[in-house]
């Protein structure tokens, strides 16, 4: 499960939900294994210059190589770019989640 945080100089007028799920669509579409991406955005008020922070972490499994990384890094840039408005600088991180990483699921509580 993969964790996309999106931080950015809140002066930026964002889509934020937008560039989340197409940060998801992307992973997906380069690895099938990957599943549901959580997304959170980050506007920052306080920042020096404009900017956008992108930050993945993926779970490490062999296929995700230099190689394999290098990849998803240049379409998630190709495909954001887009979605933000000049002039602003884009930043993109893309790592592993530590070993010890664990999610739960937790359920709505019932009425």
């Amino acid at each position: 499960m993969p964790q996309a945080d999106l931080s950015y100089s809140s002066e930026i007028q964002l889509d934020p939900r937008t560039i989340l799920a197409t940060i998801e669509s992307v992973i997906a579409s380069h690895d099938d294994t990957a599943g549901a991406c959580k997304g959170r955005a980050h506007p920052l008020a306080q920042t020096h210059h404009k900017h956008v922070l992108l930050r993945v972490r993926l779970l490490d499994k062999p296929h995700r190589d230099e190689a394999f990384m290098q990849r998803l890094t240049d379409a998630l840039g190709n495909a954001i770019t887009p979605l933000i408005p000049p002039p602003a600088v884009l930043g993109i991180e893309l790592g592993f989640l530590e070993r010890n990483y664990a999610s739960w699921s937790l359920p709505e509580s019932p009425d």
